[in-house]
């Protein structure tokens, strides 16, 4: 799972609007809009969250799920390498 948290942090660590990451995740403006408004994990059609967080992933984000290890504990995102922001 997914919290619209952890999508707006991913996004900002990108540098990226949400149009931006509904071209790169294949999905549209107010799906993206919709999930970000979620409150908690986000919800909505598997398929396009799966879009969004293998987009986040290939932009090299690291989303760190509830109870998985983490220096500090609790959900959270972070870059996996610094890098040029994604292309579209």
């Amino acid at each position: 799972m997914i919290t619209s948290f952890q999508m707006r942090a991913a996004r900002a660590l990108l540098g990226i609007d949400q149009k931006t990451l509904a071209e790169l995740a294949g999905v549209s403006l107010p799906t993206i809009q919709r999930m970000e408004a979620s409150d908690g994990n986000v919800r909505g059609v598997v398929e396009s969250l799966t879009k969004v967080v293998d987009a986040l992933n290939r932009a090299g984000v690291d989303l760190i799920g509830e109870h998985v290890r983490s220096d500090d504990g609790g959900r959270g995102v972070r870059l996996k390498q610094p890098g040029p922001p994604p292309r579209v």
